[in-house]
């Protein structure tokens, strides 16, 4: 696995098995890693585009950016991926989270009440993770929850 971050955040994503971790302050992507079967996108503008080179023939880009679904290029709209709520899917995710097989990184939880402010990016940040927003919770329970093991969160934690 190859992983790319700010160089303030290499460790953080070297931490979960990357074999190779790029600043990509201080180097390009493209030049300085092998080719790939899979690249995950999350990040938007001209790095999409870079990432088509890293390919493996026969490879395979998937993009969460939301500019992708709007794209005349065929090869992004193919690449575009969007969640949708799959019961089953998120089962298996939270089997997956229990058993420690992966491990979601939680930096803050906010009610429902702040959803606006946390999708806009106007909540403050901790550090590393995702912003969570609790619906139908115990915010302190979720945040106290979230300090103390920052992996422990799961579907079921949140869907009750």
């Amino acid at each position: 696995m190859v992983a790319t971050a700010t160089p303030g955040n290499l460790d953080f994503v070297s931490s979960p098995g990357a074999d190779e971790v790029i600043g990509y302050n201080d180097e390009r992507f493209e030049r300085s890693t092998r080719k790939v079967d899979v690249v995950f996108h999350t990040v938007g503008g001209e790095t999409l585009d870079r990432s088509w080179g890293i390919l493996k023939p026969r490879g395979r880009l998937v993009t969460m950016v939301s500019t992708a679904a709007n794209s005349t290029d065929e090869r992004v709209k193919k690449a575009f991926f969007i969640v949708e709520p799959n019961q089953k899917q998120l089962s298996k995710l939270a089997e997956l989270v229990e058993a420690g097989s992966i491990r979601p990184v939680v930096d803050v939880v906010v009610p429902l009440s702040q959803a606006p402010d946390a999708y806009a990016g106007h909540v403050e940040r901790r550090g590393q993770g995702k912003v969570v927003v609790a619906v139908g919770r115990d915010v302190n329970w979720l945040s106290a929850l979230a300090q103390e093991h920052p992996f422990a969160l799961s579907y079921e934690a949140l869907a009750d």
